[in-house]
């Protein structure tokens, strides 16, 4: 199992999107509050459309609180890590922690995680990418270093047979 976490997450369509990754892909949501919206707001029900059924997730009181209910490995990803994504091995069971939108995670924690702290490859002129895109490029990535476990490998059509 794959855990993505969202520390303090801001934008409610980010957190849908990213409901809708971890929903299609059988990982766990952890939202670890403060958050910058409710879970009723209609527009993070919206971005997660129909998947909210096929999610499991867990609500924190604050980073203190999610620690002390999860044990790692953990992943931090950051623009200011000295690792890339793709450069560690994501065993079963790995936390993804992503930071707020506004302003990542706490300096202190990733001080203290260095070896953990991972980075998506991107110009120096570029702040950072988006927190949905970032975690659906992540969730792959640990997904495909799983070989796709549990996941559906091939698409059907409807009404059509395949031609080569």
């Amino acid at each position: 199992m794959l855990n993505i976490v969202l520390v303090e997450p801001q934008i409610p369509q980010n957190t849908g999107n990213i409901a809708r990754t971890c929903a299609a892909t059988g990982a766990h949501l952890h939202l670890v509050k403060p958050m910058g919206f409710t879970p009723t707001d209609s527009q993070l029900k919206r971005a997660g459309l129909d998947y909210w059924h096929l999610l499991s997730i867990t609500y924190y009181e604050g980073l203190a609180d999610f620690f002390a209910r999860t044990e790692g490995p953990y992943f931090y990803f950051t623009t200011k890590a000295p690792n890339r994504y793709t450069d560690v091995q994501y065993p079963d069971g790995s936390f993804l922690v992503f930071g707020r939108e506004d302003k990542g995670l706490p300096e202190a924690l990733l001080a203290e995680n260095r070896s953990a702290c991972v980075r998506l490859p991107m110009i120096a002129d570029a702040r950072s990418l988006n927190l949905s895109n970032t975690v659906a490029v992540a969730v792959y990535e640990a997904l495909r270093q799983g070989d796709f476990t549990g996941l559906v490998d091939e698409g059907r059509l409807r009404g059509y047979e395949w031609k080569d």
